[in-house]
């Protein structure tokens, strides 16, 4: 459905990604694929254990003697979609769908980020007519759930010494730096008893907007498994009510858009509390007037019957730790004003058969701060009788002003459409931290096409973008 859009060939090659699914986790036929794709074309390459996969191409006439550049971008995406769009991440392909001179998917995450960026080096690795240095184009995994690909993926053959990744948002933007962070899993046991035989309901929060819990956290949207802690909060210390399964988000390093929770309810208490979740709602919808538009708390009577539900001391528990876990901005950068320095997201709660787990994204500049939020959530587990697992922890890609990479770009963009970018410093992570610490004397930066919504169902690239980083891409490498 792509065919009509410029340029044609990163179009196909993203129309190709997307038809193959490619969660995190996930990757193994997208990057067999990729392989495949250099074995054809009789490029140098090869696949590692991670499903990582490096491909070399010549220079093209006139540019043997240049130095070599990598080109960098991650395969995997975040899977996640609106609750009532029936699609298996394992095996459908994203349906896409052009809007407004956007492409965006059909209920779920489109996978922009940054399958993108992966089409625009293929298709400066299939092209025949472009002129640029010995390209080293690096295709990692794993990348939104702790950066395992790039962890994992050896450098020691690389020769270039400019490094661009094609995994930043904003068009007209250049990035130098971003944060480090990990990812923090708090588990609470669950004591289980007989259900009492009161009425069963399901309190859902619907219709937030989500995002990515890194380059949207500066909004301050509101977390559906915040809020739904603050409904539970003040239901339980009023009325006697059980708790049989609550569930809200997806994954850590997407601010959560749904929540819900099952509750059993005493007939004469219903009412009252149906008022207090409708009073809630206006209150929360006031709150966030100017960042929400659409919240939505209900309170809807349920069928099935439960045969147990959690013990009054587990209610009690999960609901203080969502009241207590961090979220959203915890400090800010006070050398530049406007950039978060840390940050906490409550991305996910979900009920396993013996135990309620709470997924946390961390994220920080400064590495002293991200473990003392660490330790924060660990001192929240310890006084509620949960226990704390800490992984995928990468690094922050310090900035180096002023690099030649950095001057380049800035004044081939000037060149091509008379006006100054953006140098940027997010609160995000990037696989740059970690190349940056594999590769010595290398000159990063990262730039991309606009994409918003990234990590939600909202997620969209914007097609102009697309045609003019791919024309800057082209004149950078051409240079």
């Amino acid at each position: 459905m792509l065919e009509n859009l410029e340029p044609k060939a990163v179009y196909h090659f993203f129309e190709e990604i997307c038809n193959i699914p490619h969660g995190s986790g996930n990757e193994k036929k997208l990057s067999d694929y990729i392989l495949h794709f250099a074995q054809q074309r009789g490029l140098f390459c090869r696949q590692d254990s991670e499903n990582n996969v490096l491909i070399k191409k010549q220079a093209s006439e006139g540019y043997e003697q240049k130095p070599a550049v990598i080109l960098q971008g991650h395969i995997d995406m975040v899977c996640a979609k609106n609750s009532d769009v029936k699609h298996d991440f394992e095996k459908d392909a994203i349906q896409l769908v052009q809007e407004n001179g956007r492409l965006k998917a059909k209920g779920t995450t489109l996978g922009a980020d940054n399958g993108i960026g992966a089409a625009y080096i293929l298709a400066i690795l299939d092209a025949k007519d472009i002129s640029h240095p010995p390209l080293e184009a690096i295709f990692t995994t794993n990348e939104e759930t702790g950066m395992n690909g790039a962890n994992g993926f050896d450098a020691s053959d690389l020769q270039g010494k400019t490094f661009l990744n094609l995994d930043s948002e904003e068009e007209g933007e250049f990035v130098i730096s971003c944060c480090g962070g990990n990812k923090t899993k708090l588990v609470l046991p669950i004591v289980w008893e007989d259900a009492p035989e009161w009425d069963t309901y399901l309190l859902k929060v619907t219709g937030l907007k989500g995002g990515h819990s890194g380059t949207d956290i500066h909004l301050q949207r509101a977390n559906a498994n915040r809020l739904l802690a603050r409904i539970l909060f003040q239901i339980f210390y009023v009325y006697n009510i059980r708790l049989a399964n609550i569930r809200g988000g997806e994954k850590d390093n997407a601010i959560p858009r749904e929540a819900e929770a099952v509750l059993l309810l005493k007939k004469e208490d219903v009412k009252a509390i149906k008022l207090l979740v409708a009073r809630l709602n206006k209150i929360c919808s006031k709150e966030y007037e100017e960042i929400e538009e659409s919240i939505l708390f209900s309170l809807l009577p349920m069928k099935e019957k439960v045969g147990q539900c959690f013990a009054k001391e587990t209610t009690e528990k999960l609901t203080s730790i969502l009241f207590l876990l961090p979220y959203g901005i915890q400090s800010m950068d006070a050398r530049y004003p406007d950039l978060v320095e840390s940050s906490s997201n409550i991305g996910a709660v979900k009920t396993e058969e013996n135990e309620i787990i709470f997924y946390n994204a961390l994220r920080s500049s400064v590495e002293s701060r991200k473990e003392l939020l660490s330790q924060k959530i660990k001192v929240i587990a310890e006084v509620m009788g949960a226990k704390v697992y800490q992984d995928a922890e990468y690094p922050a890609w310090p900035a180096k002003r002023d690099s030649q990479i950095e001057k380049k770009c800035k004044e081939i963009y000037c060149r091509m459409y008379q006006k100054q970018p953006a140098i940027k410093f997010i609160h995000a992570g990037l696989e740059c931290g970690i190349f940056s610490k594999k590769l010595s004397d290398v000159e990063m930066i990262s730039f991309g096409p606009t994409i918003t919504g990234a990590h939600s169902p909202d997620e969209t690239v914007e097609l102009d973008s697309v045609k003019r980083v791919w024309e800057f891409l082209l004149e950078l490498l051409k240079s």
